[in-house]
């Protein structure tokens, strides 16, 4: 049975993951002196303005002109002629104090140090075995696009380049599995005195042809080029950028639901980020024990809580050793999943978030959930 699977990715220029970086930037510098942060900061990027608000409670107070100017720089944009608005406050007290005193205290259970939710929220991790990185080939070879564009870019490569550009990725799979590659989209952003010709020449030399080693083009393969014909402007000159608008590129394309909550610029107590580190650790460790080829972990919590009020498991039937219910009893087991014990276990009051921004926040073997060390508990718990 034959499906195609479309998979998207932009780059570090495209105006809505500007406005992601620089929301991660801030966050990053907050934990970097103060690792006891709360940061909730949104960004918004249109011609001529960036608009930084939301909430932040720190010992620091981040330098966010300083962190816009070296985002924009560091990109390839000019600093100069934007004007600045920043726009932020102290965290709600109501919300504090569900984080630090959570609902289990107040009834009188002692946690010591546990923290409640953030906010109440779904969470959908997801792995598969098409590739190393243990994520779907689309993805991968789409974020594979974007990243080598940036690098043409910056290296020299390719110089006519400028900082905005996506990439689209249709996949055709047969009976589950990804057999060609049927469609490539390529838009890359580019100085106006570019030969078109000579500048798709040179995009699919040093740019498409590595990316797309794992499964190269056929004869039947549509490769699409700059389609709009022209790309001279672009990022938020060209289109408004605004955190959190690009959630598929963050995390699994069509492959996966999403819960619905953004992770740029949000401290690791908003679970709607940490919670979807864990369910990407979990089901990474589950597919890397052999214990299913696919695997789906959602969960859920409820703002004040320490506990998830759900943890499902769905390996579409490939399960190889129990029940998707035994999986999930098992990653009750095995993995802590209180807002605190996440947080420990994948060490995210460290300043490593502006990393995550771009190209996806999973498959990257430098983010600590995407570590295969829980194997052997798993194994040890099913088996």
């Amino acid at each position: 049975m034959k499906k195609y699977y479309t998979a998207e990715s932009v780059t570090e220029g495209h105006p809505d993951k500007l406005c992601d970086i620089i929301a991660d930037s801030v966050l990053d510098e907050c934990l970097a002196y103060d690792p006891a942060s709360r940061v909730a900061c949104e960004v918004l990027a249109t011609r001529g303005r960036i608009t930084v608000a939301g909430e932040i409670t720190s010992r620091h107070i981040p330098r966010v002109p300083e962190i816009v100017e070296r985002v924009l720089k560091d990109i390839g944009y000019s600093t100069g002629g934007r004007m600045l608005d920043v726009l932020l406050h102290r965290q709600s007290p109501d919300i504090a104090a569900g984080v630090n005193t959570p609902l289990e205290e107040r009834n009188g259970q002692s946690l010591g140090t546990q923290l409640g939710a953030g906010d109440q929220g779904v969470m959908v991790g997801y792995a598969c075995d098409e590739t190393p990185e243990k994520m779907p080939l689309a993805v991968m070879m789409a974020h594979r696009i974007t990243h080598g564009l940036t690098m043409a870019r910056k290296t020299g490569q390719i110089p006519e380049l400028l900082p905005d550009g996506k990439a689209q990725v249709t996949v055709e799979y047969e009976n589950g599995r990804p057999e060609r590659l049927d469609t490539v989209v390529l838009s890359a952003q580019h100085r106006d005195d570019v030969r078109p010709a000579e500048l798709e020449q040179a995009l699919r030399e040093k740019v498409l042809i590595p990316a797309l080693r794992a499964l190269p083009p056929d004869e039947d393969t549509r490769i699409l080029i700059n389609p709009s014909g022209r790309f001279v402007l672009g990022g938020p000159d060209a289109d408004t950028g605004l955190t959190g608008r690009k959630l598929m590129v963050d995390s699994y394309g069509p492959f996966a639901p999403h819960g619905g909550g953004a992770f740029s610029g949000k401290d690791a107590t908003k679970v709607d980020r940490s919670g979807a580190y864990m369910a990407r650790y979990i089901a990474r460790n589950i597919v890397a024990a052999s214990l299913a080829s696919r695997c789906q972990v959602t969960l859920a919590y409820a703002i004040g809580v320490t506990q998830p009020v759900m943890v499902e498991v769905d390996t579409f039937g490939t399960g190889t050793v129990c029940a998707d219910d035994c999986l999930a009893m098992a990653t009750r087991y095995v993995f802590e999943l209180t807002p605190a014990g996440i947080i420990h276990a994948l060490k995210l009051t460290r300043p490593i978030f502006a990393k995550t921004a771009c190209c996806g926040h999973f498959g990257r073997a430098d983010f600590p959930w995407e570590q295969e060390d829980r194997i052997k508990a798993l194994q040890d718990a099913v088996l």
